[in-house]
C-alpha cells in the first residue's frame, strides 16, 4: 500500500541529544522511518521513550544532533533558508498534548487560532472568515472566537488547538498525544473529527501515543519506540497479529480487555532489556517480512519468528 504512495517525510538516522558535551543525554538514537502522503503513521512507546522529542525535532523545536529530516525531498533539519523555514511553518503544524498549557490564557480564541496568519499580510475580513471556518470545521460556534480558553472544557480546548493548526492549511500534522488529557467520553469525538478532517483535506498525520489500542483505530502503520530507538515497525493489523519484539508484546499485553473473565486470565508480559546481548551481537534494523521491520540480532530475529505471537 505505502509503496504506491509518494514519500512526504523521511527521517534518516535521527539523533537528538540534550545536556552538555561532558554530560550528554541521548534522547533519540538513530531513528529512521518514512511517512507517505495521506497516511496516519503511529509512533508508540512509554513515557520518556523519545516520541515527543522526535515530533518536536521534525517541526524544528528541538535541534537535531545527527541524521536529517527530509520533507518532500528537501532537508528541513539544521540550518535552512528563511524561505524554506516559512514553508515548513505553513505546511507542517503540531497539535500539542496538553490543550490548556498550549493555549495562551490571556488571549482570546480569535487571536489564538489566527496567530499564524498575522505574518501573511491578509485583510481583517479574510482573517475573521478563516477563523470562523476553522472553528466550524472542528465543531465550534463562530461566537466562541470572543472567549478565553478557561471558559471551555478540555475537549473544546483541544478542538481549538486543532483549529489553530488547520487555519494554516497544512499538508502534515504532528499530533502529540492529542487525546491523553481528555475524558474517555470525549476521546472518540476527537479521533472521529481527526479522521473526518483527514478525508476532507487529504491530511497526513504523525500520531504520537502511548496507548496501542487507540493507534490501532486511527493509524495505517505503527512504529514502536523504546528508550530512543525504534524496535518494530509494521502495518497496524500486522503488528497486532504478529508482534515479534518482546517490548511490543509487553505493550500489547497491557491493553485492557472488555471481557472481565478474559482480563482476569490474561497473562501480563514484562519486558526485560537484559535478555539481549547486544555487547556480543550488534542489533540490526532489518525487514523480516514485506513492510515489517525489526531491531534485533540475526539470532534473535530467527528465534522470535519461531515463537507464538500471543
Amino acid at each position: 500500500m505505502s509503496e504506491q504512495r509518494k514519500k512526504l517525510l523521511e527521517v534518516q538516522d535521527l539523533q537528538v541529544t540534550f545536556g552538555t558535551h561532558l554530560h550528554p543525554f541521548h534522547a533519540v538514537k538513530g531513528v529512521s522511518f518514512d511517512i507517505y502522503e495521506g497516511e496516519t503513521f503511529g509512533l508508540v512507546g512509554e513515557s520518556g521513550s523519545g516520541k515527543t522529542t522526535i515530533g518536536r525535532a521534525i517541526i524544528r523545536i528541538n535541534p537535531v544532533s545527527g541524521g536529517q529530516v527530509l520533507y518532500r525531498g528537501e532537508r528541513i533539519s539544521g540550518r535552512i533558508s528563511r524561505e524554506l523555514d516559512r514553508k515548513v511553518t505553513r505546511q507542517i503544524q503540531m497539535i500539542f498534548q496538553d490543550p490548556m498549557a498550549s493555549l495562551n490564557e490571556r488571549a482570546k480564541v480569535d487571536y489564538i487560532v489566527s496567530e499564524g496568519l498575522y505574518g501573511r499580510h491578509i485583510g481583517e475580513a479574510e482573517r475573521q472568515e478563516k477563523v470562523a471556518k476553522a472553528l466550524a470545521d472542528v465543531g465550534l460556534l463562530p461566537e466562541f472566537a470572543s472567549r478565553f480558553p478557561h471558559e471551555f472544557s478540555g475537549g473544546q480546548r483541544q478542538r481549538i488547538g486543532i483549529a489553530r493548526s488547520l487555519i494554516m492549511d497544512p499538508d502534515f500534522i504532528i499530533a502529540d498525544e492529542p487525546i491523553s488529557a481528555l475524558d474517555v467520553s470525549i476521546r472518540a469525538q476527537v479521533l472521529n473529527l481527526m479522521s473526518q478532517l483527514q478525508k476532507e483535506r487529504g491530511l497526513t498525520y504523525l500520531f504520537i501515543a502511548h496507548d496501542l489500542s487507540v493507534v490501532r483505530f486511527i493509524c495505517d502503520r505503527i512504529a514502536v519506540i523504546h528508550k530512543g530507538r525504534l524496535v518494530e515497525l509494521a502495518e497496524s493489523e500486522e503488528l497486532f497479529a504478529h508482534p515479534l519484539h518482546p517490548y511490543t508484546r509487553a505493550l500489547l499485553s497491557a491493553i485492557p480487555l472488555p471481557d472481565p473473565i478474559a482480563e482476569k486470565k490474561k497473562k501480563l508480559l514484562v519486558y526485560d532489556p537484559s535478555i539481549h546481548h547486544y555487547d556480543q551481537e550488534t542489533p540490526l534494523w532489518q525487514e523480516i517480512s514485506p513492510g515489517h521491520f525489526l531491531l534485533a540480532s540475526e539470532r534473535e530475529a530467527a528465534e522470535w519468528q519461531r515463537e507464538p505471537s500471543r
